[in-house]
């Protein structure tokens, strides 16, 4: 079936976003014609203000719209533990934990597949905030990958460096997953990390 271009138009560009196909762009862009034109507005122009106002945080590299960000700022936070993530959707996710502690996000994609040198990360920041002496404790919240893995031993390397403690978060069976569905990594990597109770 035929649409107008503009339709078609905002139905294509609602595709590329992650996780969706076309049948939620179709609902989503049929349900962005029936908003009033204010509310269609206010869409618009809050992805202008987040593309033109968001940026990365200068010290830690979380999203943010202040130099530094309110994560920076919070005084309140342990200063002595740092996590490193790889991107700011991961920050959003632990800070849902009730984690207390500082940042560091890389904010680099890295593939072992496409040739990827470690040293592209820009890791000076870093490097920086483990020179000044405060981080006792680095804690590797990366993806429990292949990428994640060689990541997390290029930065405990580092850590290391300046007798930083070394933490990864554990890997191993969801709560409420059952044993029989786990793969094969994901269940020899519960096997290791196994706790005395």
């Amino acid at each position: 079936m035929k649409l107008a271009r503009p339709l078609e138009n905002l139905i294509d560009q609602l595709i590329k976003l992650p996780t969706i196909g076309p049948k939620t762009a179709q609902r989503l862009a049929l349900y962005i014609l029936k908003i009033p034109e204010g509310e269609a507005r206010l869409l618009a122009q809050a992805i202008i203000d987040a593309r033109e106002k968001v940026f990365p945080c200068p010290r830690c590299g979380y999203l943010t719209d202040t130099d530094p960000c309110m994560i920076c700022r919070d005084v309140n936070r342990e200063k002595g533990v740092l996590c490193v993530a790889e991107e700011a959707k991961d920050i959003i996710a632990i800070e849902r934990t009730g984690f207390r502690g500082r940042y560091f996000v890389l904010n680099k994609e890295f593939n072992l597949m496409e040739d990827n040198n470690l040293e592209d990360f820009n890791i000076s920041g870093l490097r920086k905030m483990l020179v000044s002496g405060e981080i006792k404790e680095l804690v590797l919240a990366l993806n429990p990958d292949i990428d994640g893995e060689v990541i997390a031993r290029y930065l405990a390397g580092i850590a290391a460096e300046y007798e930083v403690k070394t933490t990864r978060l554990a890997h191993g069976l969801p709560v409420g997953g059952d044993i029989e569905y786990a793969d094969e990594i994901t269940l020899r990597m519960a096997i290791e990390g196994r706790k005395e109770i």
